[in-house]
């Protein structure tokens, strides 16, 4: 009749759910560390320590200081500590960003705040790569 036991089943069998978004609301303060693996956006304030495997997203009116790692981020408030995103970063034109970040890929709109050191992974891997082939044909004579 009900379909508890197939639900409590799927979570212990360890298959996939759906990704979930968690919310920091308006006018709400959270102040610690969050792991989770669903979206989160962040429309108050968060000072701490954001990881998730999903997409982090910082509302305009948004503000963390502190540590977020995640695949994804969209930023249209302020963030202030370290970044972490394994694929894209994408700040809006209203976003306010400092400190010093890692990413997959960058894109920037055009207005935005940018006061960072920022390092690109990928660019690094394909420096490599370069470097690597250019040294093994060195070797050939």
């Amino acid at each position: 009749m009900f379909k508890n036991k197939t639900n409590n089943q799927e979570y212990k069998s360890g298959k996939p759910r759906t990704m979930e978004r968690n919310v920091i609301a308006k006018n709400s303060t959270f102040v610690g560390e969050i792991s989770s693996d669903g979206d989160f956006r962040v429309d108050g304030i968060l000072e701490g320590t954001l990881k998730t495997k999903g997409k982090v997203i910082i509302g305009v009116d948004g503000f963390i200081k502190g540590t977020i790692e995640a695949t994804n981020a969209e930023i249209e408030g302020k963030f202030s500590g370290q970044l972490s995103i394994a694929n894209i970063l994408t700040i809006k034109a209203t976003a306010n960003i400092s400190g010093d970040i890692v990413v997959g890929k960058l894109s920037i709109e055009p207005g935005a705040t940018f006061n960072a050191s920022c390092a690109m992974k990928g660019a690094l891997k394909e420096l490599n790569k370069t470097n690597e082939t250019e040294q093994a044909s060195e070797k050939t004579a």
